[in-house]
């Protein structure tokens, strides 16, 4: 079976361990070889990890994991503008699916190898040897989380096959329960091996594991729950490779995650980073600082990815792809990345608590017009173009680049057009085309040339066309390169705001667990937030704090999947920005709600939900449906 063939290796270390690049035989790993020293067993341990199916700065749909090749050129494409909450200046499609299959069982296979070779290792103590042991447990727990939410039912491989036993080599799929229980299940034996780690969040510890668990649980749990709502046929249905799961199988899932994510607030391990900011100010500040240090913000962190060279296989592109064109320097593509006004309308007021505030334009409140200008409403006037965002939740302004606000010391110019002083309204046009008033000249997009605005010009797509420009990851000293892979922003995989927002809507939604403790974990998020009034815990509420609290950090997605929502909200949607448009008569901003240009409406087909499996041909595997 070509997809699950298990083939030999050879591992090449990094400069330094000569031992390792001089191995003979060259066509195997022996555990005398390569785990006689500490140094070995590193070596191993890390080329594992390097390959883990993180969602990260990396993770590129259509490409794969730890995507990052001499020439990571994929356009700025990546699971950000997907979604809802944001769009490519450039891209308006879905993009390739998630894919992890191949990639999926190559590093199933190492976990296997890392599995057989820890009985033999004779250069560690037992307590040593006990936390290799839940170290493996872990990478195949998050192996099988990884292909689980891609492909439901999957072979689960725990062992080096002998590849002269062709029959050996065909293992059928289970069920999606069965996979799911068996990803728990190494959750459970990950946790139990582990102890608490050195503190630095870089490698597999109890917490961790049980993060894991937390964030599993509640996928399955969503899938079980909602499976109808976008229902699916053929033979991996009718088999249960794909569903198949019932109502008392989420409650089940629902009470795991409740419990693996109890265990971690119970513990008293981790807190909020900086949970009491002094105002909306600060706080927004301390949440986009969580994610450019996050090695500052320890308390919060359970695990990470650290990013610590730079080139081929250990940067990334983040800042290159994210900066707006004005901070570029010399990187021709920037701005590729753009939140959007449906991401903008989710977030609160403060003068408004407990509901999302969408943009208010117009004097008669309209928020669902996205027609464009009409000389038929009376718009709302701004002297500064942040003001119309003043009352929002800090997460946003910690998030997003607004129209005239500070980014390196640079006002962050999005203006999409003017209104003449004989009133004709001109919008994304030309950007030659100038007003002189009183002697002084007003330009389409705010500025002369592409490089002193950010907004609209479709110039090379380097401009934003959402309203909106990026913050949120993002380095305040990286300067952009004509370069590949130089930005180090180490990733976040897990932190205990997560855990929170698992509990609670696991708690919500299975009628079971603490209530109390619930509903205080995302008011406590929110009073981070600089929010001062609690919240109910209502599922709403719930799932707004989730979208404003993780946004970015690769969730929406598979929430939208999960929760089979994908299909309702994209049925035949165009996604929206807001466009901030000088008045030469008055010289005041007004903001037109509209949808994004150069956008087709998109549509999610249910297919989407699960992945196709490749080599079906030849591997006798069951596809999945509508493939």
């Amino acid at each position: 079976m070509k997809n699950l063939m298990i083939t030999m290796i050879a591992i090449l270390f990094a400069a330094g361990c000569s031992d390792y690049l001089e191995l003979q035989p060259t066509d195997k790993v022996t555990p005398e070889s390569v785990f006689a020293s500490e140094g070995g067993i590193e070596a191993f341990l890390a080329n594992l990890y390097r390959n883990m199916p993180i969602e990260d700065f990396n993770c590129v749909p259509g490409q794969g994991m730890n995507w990052c090749p001499e020439n990571a050129n994929n356009g700025g494409f990546y699971e950000y503008v997907m979604t809802d909450d944001g769009i490519s200046s450039d891209w308006s499609e879905f993009g390739g699916a998630y894919d992890w299959w191949d990639a999926g069982y190559r590093f199933n296979k190492d976990v296997n190898l890392f599995f057989s070779y820890i009985p033999a290792v004779t250069s560690v103590t037992e307590s040593a040897r006990r936390t290799l042991y839940g170290e493996a447990y872990f990478l195949r727990a998050y192996a099988y989380y990884a292909l689980a939410k891609r492909y439901g039912g999957v072979p689960i491989i725990t062992s080096i096959a002998d590849i002269s036993d062709t029959l050996a080599l065909y293992v059928p799929r289970s069920t999606e329960k069965e996979t799911w229980d068996f990803a728990l299940a190494a959750c459970d034996s990950a946790a139990m091996f582990l102890g608490e780690g050195d503190g630095n969040g870089r490698r597999a510890t109890k917490w961790a594991a049980l993060a894991l668990k937390s964030r599993a649980a509640l996928h399955a749990a969503s899938v079980a729950k909602y499976w109808n709502e976008a229902p699916l046929s053929g033979h991996a249905v009718d088999e249960k490779l794909v569903g198949g799961m019932t109502q008392a199988d989420a409650l089940n899932y629902y009470g795991q995650c409740i419990e693996a994510a109890g265990q971690i607030m119970d513990a008293g391990v981790f807190s909020l980073y900086r949970p009491s900011p002094a105002n909306a100010e600060e706080a927004a500040e301390n949440y986009r600082l969580l994610f450019e240090f996050p090695n500052n913000a320890l308390e919060e962190v359970i695990f990470l990815k650290g990013f610590d060279r730079i080139g081929a296989g250990y940067g990334s592109n983040q800042d290159n792809w994210g900066n707006p064109a004005q901070t570029a320097g010399p990187w021709p593509h920037p701005g590729r990345f753009n939140p959007t006004l449906d991401l903008i309308d989710v977030y609160e007021s403060y003068s408004d608590p407990g509901h999302s505030s969408p943009i208010v334009t117009t004097t008669d409140g309209n928020t669902n017009n996205y027609n464009g200008y009409s000389s038929s409403r009376t718009y709302l006037t701004f002297d500064d173009p942040q003001d119309i965002f003043k009352d929002k939740d800090a997460r946003m302004h910690g998030t997003v680049i607004i129209p005239n606000s500070m980014w390196k010391n640079t006002k962050i110019i999005i203006q999409g057009g003017f209104i003449r002083p004989n009133g004709a309204v001109r919008i994304e046009g030309s950007r030659d085309e100038t007003v002189v008033v009183d002697g002084v000249t007003y330009y389409m997009y705010g500025a002369a040339t592409p490089v002193l605005y950010s907004g609209f010009d479709s110039f090379a797509s380097n401009m934003t066309r959402s309203g909106f420009g990026f913050r949120k990851f993002l380095s305040t000293t990286y300067v952009p390169v004509l370069g590949w892979n130089f930005s180090t922003t180490d990733y976040i995989d897990f932190r205990y705001a997560e855990i929170l927002l698992n509990y609670a809507e696991a708690v919500v939604e299975s009628g079971s667990g603490d209530y109390a403790k619930a509903a205080k974990a995302i008011n406590d998020l929110r009073k981070r937030a600089a929010h001062k009034t609690d919240i109910p815990l209502t599922l709403e509420n719930v799932l707004r704090e989730r979208r404003v609290e993780l946004v970015y950090e690769s969730k929406r997605h598979w929430d939208l999947v999960r929760r089979r929502e994908y299909h309702k909200i994209f049925n035949n949607k165009k996604r929206t920005a807001l466009v901030p448009v000088l008045d030469l008569r008055n010289m005041k901003y007004i903001f037109i709600r509209r949808y994004v240009s150069r956008e087709p409406p998109l549509t999610y087909v249910t297919q989407r939900y699960y992945n196709g499996i490749p080599g079906t041909g030849t591997n006798r595997l069951v596809q999945n449906p509508q493939y």
